[in-house]
């Protein structure tokens, strides 16, 4: 879900909250009953207030090292006034994150772009994936694979990653929701069990890596309610091929406001209603450097025809807290992530500050 998801750029916010060129823009409402379509569906809604596509796995470098990463881009439409004939103004903003978790290490390695839509430096392709800012770059090839070159000072990623199931729709056929207000949803699915291949730089060390992956894509004009702080969020690939999503919204004091999900399993397919979905505190991780408090390991529990069935979800390692306050973005955990039977990646946002959306 990802909204981390999921926060507007600073030059987006700057442009909103400048009267000279703000104007009351009729976003597109999410609304149930569309049809996904692919390949477009793939590439960007500029229409939409935003949307992203969110790329998070596990790769294993030719040693067996195990390493977590995490590929986002985001697209925006701020509150611009269509009219305005000046090229300079910002009517899509993309930005872009990417990290690396590396036990090793024991910290998150991070790295981000953003730019304004046009002049050759960033651009979202309608019809297709691909989205650039400068040298940053995820696009779907002609044979039906995604590919990625992103870095920064302390790593280089350029990984193939090739779908291997029919998208997950999330919802009702695509309809997500995310709180009780009908606008209040996303249109949203995944790609899950994506196998990996590429290149990995870090340390002045060029490696060949494998394995696997989970894609999210949503796009929406309202996603959280006035109550809503934040959410927590896990995409879990599970052996023998099937696939986890759950996710809750949360208020100010902690509890649910909104859950769903989903379950893919033996070809059965079963969406998860807000009652079927609970999350439970495990242990709790204090950042050294926000003071953000994070449920690092979790419970998950979820309702299904067969009864309850209990997921116990452990971080890599503590600190993948991700701050992407430097370009405008917020601060919240994004991680690398075991169950018994599975493994994937856990987001936690909305605790070290409320996210607005």
């Amino acid at each position: 879900m990802a909204l981390s998801r999921r926060g507007f750029s600073l030059l987006a916010l700057a442009v909103t909250a400048n009267p000279a060129m703000a104007a009351h823009v009729d976003y597109p409402r999410v609304r149930p009953g569309a049809q996904l379509r692919f390949p477009a569906d793939h590439g960007a809604h500029p229409e939409h207030r935003t949307e992203w596509w969110y790329l998070t796995g596990w790769l294993r470098t030719a040693g067996g090292e195990p390493n977590g990463f995490q590929v986002t881009f985001f697209r925006t439409r701020p509150d611009v006034d269509p009219a305005n004939p000046s090229a300079f103004a910002p009517r899509q903003v993309l930005f872009a994150h990417a990290a690396l978790s590396d036990p090793k290490v024991g910290r998150l390695a991070h790295a981000q772009r953003v730019a304004r839509a046009g002049f050759g430096l960033a651009e979202a392709r309608v019809g297709d994936a691909d989205i650039r800012i400068d040298d940053w770059r995820f696009w779907r090839m002609a044979d039906g694979r995604f590919r990625t070159r992103v870095g920064g000072t302390e790593f280089q990623m350029d990984l193939t990653v090739a779908p291997t199931q029919p998208p997950v729709l999330q919802g009702e056929h695509g309809f997500s929701r995310k709180g009780p207000a009908l606008e209040q949803a996303s249109y949203y699915y995944s790609l899950p069990h994506m196998q990996v291949s590429g290149m990995l730089r870090r340390g002045g060390r060029l490696e060949s890596v494998t394995g696997e992956a989970w894609m999210d894509r949503e796009w929406s004009s309202s996603i959280l309610g006035a109550d809503a702080v934040g959410w927590d969020w896990t995409g879990l690939n599970l052996e023998g091929g099937g696939a986890l999503t759950a996710f809750q919204v949360r208020d100010a004091s902690g509890q649910s406001l909104w859950a769903g999900g989903s379950l893919r399993e033996a070809g059965n397919m079963m969406a998860f209603a807000p009652a079927d979905v609970w999350f439970e505190p495990i242990q709790r991780w204090r950042s050294p450097r926000t003071g953000a408090t994070y449920p690092v390991e979790q419970r998950l529990s979820v309702k299904t025809p067969g009864g309850v069935r209990i997921w116990r979800i452990r971080p890599l390692f503590n600190d993948q807290e991700l701050d992407s306050r430097a370009g405008g973005g917020p601060v919240y955990w994004e991680g690398a992530a075991t169950v018994e039977g599975g493994r994937g990646y856990l987001e936690l946002t909305g605790y070290a500050a409320p996210l607005r959306m």
